[in-house]
């Protein structure tokens, strides 16, 4: 007879003693660290995109980042200790320590040696600085700070440093005095105040000079725009057009065509988000910098009717770090709106880099925005279908949504009215180097580098004689003097292996090389790749290794360049290449001549 499955007896399972571990796998959270990052974050979401923002935080309060604050904050926002530890450690301005080791100063200075301030002298102050601050000063090197026509500029902590010498950082340091001064929101300002010869600000060893602050703005028309397009009194087709009439373009560097952009992400489905880029990191360009402090509220307007016109319901601000009194303004200003808003407004946040040459690419910004590392992506899909946490973004240069309303309100044939040889628009040209009047200057694009020097800067400094020029910053190439006829705008230099950028013109004279003007770039390069490829993270590095040699190996940098041009994911490792190749091509006897 069969049997049921209840006759059967179970099986007998012998038990085994199991070590229970008396503590969790891996670090351990220090209870008084814990506590104090709580306090530290307060109340503020424990979002993973805010983990950036809560790393400034530890940073700003301690002067580091301690092992024990990083695994403090994973364990408060429920993430890896490699999440944390990967971001901490991929941006400049946080200092990782190790539990035990010794802390940073109390005071950092960081100087300037990118190549304007290298012309001015910051080799020499970096050497000497340390005898004269003593050891209980760090003292370091750093990339572009946005001052270029401040050359040598520093920083004492956060406090900027213009035309620095020992005596000015010296006093800064024995005074503490380590903050941005405040600006007064006490000025009055129209979007062509620095249009023509002789109007721009110069060299300004006020840091924080006077900007138009909220009220102000809404008194001289600010705002009515965006509340007239909510209210139905503008069409976002028409808008777009007149975008697309003036010619206006992408000033980051890009030069992509404002209208169509604004067209393409008004077609991708919602939600759709806006990204402002101010990571303005370009050795060579400051022009955002001089609008945010002055005249912060005109950007915020375009970056609102661009919202308005692709239907997106949410914007985010990046504003890189060196920019202490530019975020102190933006935080007041912002508030301000908020609080006393002329219509609806989206979502308003802003985001505050590390110190990243890389998160001026925009899909790095990008990710720096969701709290990673600023790494490139892949692409496509490019940001205009799959930006901001997968959202459909518009990303813009803050300069280019400056001029949105000027163009609305006056017209788009305003704007297009600017122009040299068959060129359209204004363009904010960054001039540094070896001119009498270094600054901001407004001129119509289309302007000869020759033009700009005469015109606009005051000719070149006493004894020296003009040599040779950048046309768009560390990326754009170098040109000798005898090439200074050709109009400088977008499309232009193309065909000389140059392009024009973000407007960085950065003049060299003939008591410079280009070949030294190429290595002090290629360093920069080597320094700020963000190292997820191999022909950048190693060609920028084997470039400068071979540029350093007595005599170049010619065909050899060729091949190096052009692997680096083809197979780079980003423009960092495609451009970084331009500075060498131009010196081989136009300064042929400088090679001759040897190191």
């Amino acid at each position: 007879m069969a049997l049921r499955m209840n006759d059967r007896s179970p099986p007998t399972v012998p038990i085994r003693e199991v070590k229970v571990r008396s503590a969790r796998k891996g670090r351990q959270v220090d209870p008084s660290a814990l506590e104090e990052v709580q306090a530290l974050l307060g109340a503020a979401p424990r979002r993973r995109d805010l983990l950036i923002e809560h790393l400034h935080k530890i940073q700003d309060r301690y002067g580091c980042l301690a092992d024990r604050h990083l695994v403090a904050l994973a364990e408060e926002m429920r993430l890896a200790m490699t999440e944390v530890y990967e971001v901490a450690t991929f941006y400049h301005h946080f200092d990782v320590v190790k539990d035990g080791a010794p802390a940073p100063a109390t005071v950092t200075v960081r100087v300037c040696d990118s190549l304007a301030c290298e012309l001015a002298g910051a080799r020499d102050l970096l050497a000497r600085l340390p005898n004269v601050l003593g050891e209980k000063v760090r003292v370091l090197h750093a990339p572009c700070i946005g001052r270029c026509e401040q050359a040598p500029a520093a920083t004492v902590g956060q406090h900027p440093v213009p035309c620095a010498d020992t005596a000015r950082i010296g006093a800064l340091v024995q005074q503490r005095d380590v903050t941005h001064p405040a600006a007064k929101d006490t000025a009055h300002w129209s979007a062509d105040a620095f249009i023509g010869p002789g109007k721009s600000p110069g060299v300004e060893l006020n840091v924080s000079p006077d900007y138009v602050g909220y009220e102000a703005y809404r008194a001289a028309g600010g705002y009515r725009l965006i509340a007239e397009c909510l209210a139905g009194k503008h069409d976002p087709e028409a808008m777009i057009q007149k975008m697309e009439h003036s010619g206006l373009r992408g000033l980051g560097g890009a030069g992509f065509p404002t209208g169509r952009k604004w067209r393409i992400v008004r077609a991708e489905p919602q939600p759709k988000v806006v990204a402002v880029n101010i990571d303005e990191g370009e050795p060579g360009t400051f022009k955002d910098r001089v609008y945010l402090e002055r005249d912060p509220h005109r950007f915020i307007e375009g970056m609102l009717i661009g919202a308005w016109a692709v239907q997106a319901g949410a914007c985010y601000v990046y504003l890189r770090d060196e920019y202490h009194g530019c975020r102190a303004i933006l935080e007041q200003e912002l508030a301000r709106l908020k609080a006393d808003p002329p219509c609806a407004l989206p979502s308003i946040d802003l985001r505050r880099g590390a110190g990243a040459y890389i998160c001026g690419e925009e899909s790095a910004m990008i990710e720096s925005i969701e709290g990673k590392r600023g790494m490139p992506r892949l692409r496509p899909p490019y940001v205009a279908q799959v930006g901001v946490f997968g959202y459909p973004t518009l990303e813009h240069n803050m300069e280019t949504l400056y001029w949105v309303r000027d163009i609305v309100e006056r017209g788009p044939e305003w704007f297009a009215g600017f122009g040299r040889n068959g060129r359209k628009g204004l363009r904010s040209f960054s001039v540094s180097g070896r001119i009498k009047n270094p600054g901001v200057h407004l001129a119509p694009a289309g302007i000869t580098v020759r033009e700009l020097i005469d015109e606009y800067c005051g000719g070149m400094r006493d004894g020296h004689e003009f040599y040779g020029y950048l046309p768009g910053g560390a990326s754009g190439g170098i040109l000798p003097a005898s090439m200074g006829d050709i109009p400088l705008d977008f499309d232009t230099l193309n065909k000389y292996g140059c392009f024009i950028g973000s407007a960085a013109i950065v003049i060299l004279s003939d008591r410079d090389r280009a070949m030294d003007a190429a290595r002090n770039l290629l360093r920069f390069f080597r320094d700020e790749s963000c190292g997820q490829c191999t022909p950048c993270r190693v060609g920028t590095a084997k470039a400068l290794e071979l540029m350093e040699r007595a005599r170049w190996d010619e065909p050899l940098l060729e091949e190096l360049s052009q692997a680096m041009m083809d197979a780079s994911i980003c423009g960092l490792g495609q451009a970084a290449p331009n500075p060498l190749l131009c010196v081989m091509k136009y300064f042929p006897h400088e090679l001759q001549q040897g190191a």
